[in-house]
């Protein structure tokens, strides 16, 4: 009589998939707990408006994009189920608007970057120099 296989491929398969999508559904638990301690925490200390200490390094288009304190402060409110579901066209529109005001950020942060790195490429010898204080008596 032919041994009985303990494991064939089918069954591994099987269970490799079932092993898959609860590795999904717990990544997707754990993303929405993280979530619900942002948003509380968030709540709480309600974060300064965004924009204000980098105006002047980004582009008018992207400080353009940055969402008012208000808008923000109206993504923390909390409501019923049915009010948050209600929200959800407006929190995808502030999302992409915050996605938006991102990319602008992450572009001016390559930009000051590359040019930081051309600097001490063209003066390597620069950071190793005192600065100087830029206002007397500082």
């Amino acid at each position: 009589m032919p041994s009985r296989v303990e494991h064939p491929l089918h069954d591994l398969r099987l269970e490799r998939r079932a092993l898959r999508a609860e590795r999904e559904l717990v990544a997707w638990w754990r993303r929405v707990v993280r979530a619900r301690i942002d948003l509380l925490v968030a709540q709480a200390a309600a974060p300064g408006p965004l924009g204000e200490q980098v105006a002047f390094a980004l582009p008018l288009e992207v400080c353009l994009q940055v969402p008012r304190p208000d808008d923000l402060r109206d993504a923390l409110s909390p409501g019923s189920a049915a009010a948050d579901v209600g929200a959800l066209p407006r929190l995808r529109a502030l999302d992409a608007r915050l996605a938006r005001y991102e990319t602008g950020v992450q572009d001016a942060l390559a930009d000051a970057t590359s040019r930081l790195v051309a600097h001490v490429a063209a003066d390597p010898t620069a950071s190793l120099r005192r600065r100087t204080p830029a206002v007397e008596g500082s």
